[in-house]
C-alpha cells in the first residue's frame, strides 16, 4: 500500500512539472513563437477579360429555299423537223443565244412568195394610180364621165388595200420564219433537251427544254408574326440579306430583302418573304434549302463576352467574375453569337472581370489571383479600335 501511494505521489509530481515546462516555453520572457493558426488554400490565378462595350448588328434568322427569278419551258411556234441543236443539254447561255433551228426552208419560202406577191400589187398599185389620175384630168374636160372617174378611184383604193394585205402577209412570213430559231429569252441555265436533230417539232405544244435564271436567285423564306414587326419598322430603308448554305465551308452570298407578301397565313401565323440575292458563279441552284440572316439594325452598348466564359446549370447560363479577390457566380441571359463571343443582355456590367479559364477548378466563393493574359489585352485593344 505505501508503495502505490509513493508511486501515485510521484506521478502526481510529474505531471506538475510538465505543466511549469510548457507554461515556461510559452511565457514571451523565453522568447518562444507561437506556432501560426492554420489557413485555407492559397488563391488559384485565374485569366480574366474584361467585358466588352460595342455597337453591333442585329440579325433576324431564318431557313429558306431558292427560287428562279424566271423559269420558261421552251416550246416551238411552228412545225418542222428539227434542224441543229447548238448548245448542249445544262449549258448556261446568254440572252439571244440561238438554242434550237428548225429547218425553215419551207417558211423561207412562203415569205419569198408573200414578197413577190407584195411586188406584183404594187406594180398593179402604181398603174391604177396613174389611170385615175388620167380620167380625173379628163373628167374635168369633159373627154371622160364621171362614172369612169368613180371605177378608176374605186381600182386605186382596191389596190392600196392589196398592198396593206401584201404587206401584212410579208411581215407573218417573215415571223414565222424567225420563229424556225427558237433563242434564250434571258441569261441562265438550259436542262435536259427532250428533243433531238430529225424529231418533227409541233407547234400546237412540243416541249423542247427548260430555262431558269441564276443570277440573281430568290430566295423564299417564312417569318413569324412577331418578325413581321420587326421588319414592318425598318421596312421603310434597305434591309441586307445574307445567305449561307449548310456544310459549304461558310461561303456567303449577299443581297436585299425584296418582298413581303400582304397577307399573313392563318394556319401558321407567317408570311411570306423574299429576298434576292447575287448568285454570279452560278452555284446556286432552285430548290436548294439554306440559311437566311437579315440585317435589320445596329444595336450600340452592347455586352459581350467570350464564349469559353459561358457555363450552364440547372438554373441557366451563368459566368464567374472575379470581385475582390474571389469568384463570384452570376446569372446571365444571353442573345446572339459573333464569333467566338456572345451578347450579354442581363447579369454583368462593363466593370466586371470576366474568368476565361481554370473554370472547372474554382467554385461560388472560391479565392482567385486576376491574370490578364496577352490574349485578353490583345482582345480589348482589338475591340477598343472596333467600338471607336
Amino acid at each position: 500500500m505505501r508503495l502505490s501511494l509513493k508511486n501515485i505521489g510521484l506521478g502526481t509530481g510529474a505531471v506538475t512539472l510538465v505543466a511549469i515546462g510548457f507554461a515556461l516555453l510559452a511565457s514571451p520572457s523565453h522568447g518562444v513563437v507561437r506556432a501560426p493558426l492554420a489557413s485555407g488554400p492559397p488563391p488559384l490565378p485565374v485569366p480574366v477579360t474584361s467585358v466588352d462595350r460595342q455597337t453591333v448588328p442585329e440579325y433576324l434568322d431564318f431557313v429558306g429555299t431558292t427560287e428562279a427569278i424566271r423559269n420558261v419551258t421552251l416550246e416551238a411556234k411552228v412545225t418542222g423537223y428539227l434542224a441543229s441543236r447548238p448548245v448542249g443539254d445544262g449549258a448556261d447561255v446568254t440572252q439571244g443565244q440561238l438554242l434550237y433551228q428548225i429547218d425553215p426552208r419551207d417558211y423561207q419560202a412562203a415569205l419569198d412568195k408573200a414578197t413577190a406577191q407584195a411586188r406584183r400589187d404594187a406594180a398593179a398599185y402604181d398603174y391604177a394610180r396613174s389611170t385615175q389620175h388620167r380620167t380625173a384630168t379628163l373628167s374635168k374636160d369633159g373627154w371622160a364621165t364621171w362614172d369612169a372617174f368613180d371605177q378608176t378611184t374605186s381600182t386605186l383604193r382596191q389596190s392600196q388595200a392589196t398592198l396593206a394585205a401584201d404587206a401584212a402577209a410579208v411581215e407573218t412570213a417573215a415571223l414565222n420564219r424567225g420563229y424556225t430559231e427558237i433563242r434564250a429569252p434571258f441569261a441562265g441555265r438550259l436542262g435536259r433537251s427532250l428533243v433531238h436533230e430529225g424529231t418533227l417539232i409541233n407547234a400546237a405544244g412540243t416541249h423542247l427544254n427548260t430555262l431558269v435564271q441564276l443570277d440573281p436567285i430568290y430566295v423564299t423564306f417564312n417569318p413569324s408574326e412577331t418578325d413581321l414587326d420587326r421588319l414592318g419598322k425598318y421596312r421603310a430603308k434597305t434591309i441586307p440579306a445574307e445567305v449561307t448554305i449548310p456544310d459549304h465551308d461558310g461561303k456567303r452570298y449577299k443581297g436585299t430583302l425584296t418582298f413581303l407578301d400582304n397577307t399573313v397565313e392563318r394556319n401558321t401565323g407567317t408570311i411570306v418573304a423574299r429576298a434576292t440575292i447575287a448568285n454570279p458563279d452560278h452555284s446556286l441552284l432552285p430548290g436548294e434549302f439554306v440559311r437566311v440572316r437579315l440585317h435589320v439594325a445596329d444595336r450600340p452598348d452592347t455586352l459581350l463576352v467570350p464564349q469559353v466564359a459561358l457555363g450552364s446549370n440547372q438554373l441557366g447560363k451563368y459566368v464567374y467574375v472575379a470581385d475582390n479577390g474571389k469568384a463570384a457566380q452570376r446569372m446571365v441571359s444571353i442573345g446572339a453569337t459573333y464569333g467566338d463571343r456572345v451578347v450579354i443582355t442581363k447579369g454583368v456590367s462593363a466593370a466586371d472581370a470576366v474568368i476565361v479559364g481554370n473554370l472547372q477548378k474554382i467554385a461560388p466563393g472560391a479565392p482567385v489571383r486576376p491574370i490578364v493574359g496577352p490574349q485578353q489585352a490583345s482582345r480589348r485593344s482589338s475591340a477598343g479600335a472596333a467600338s471607336g
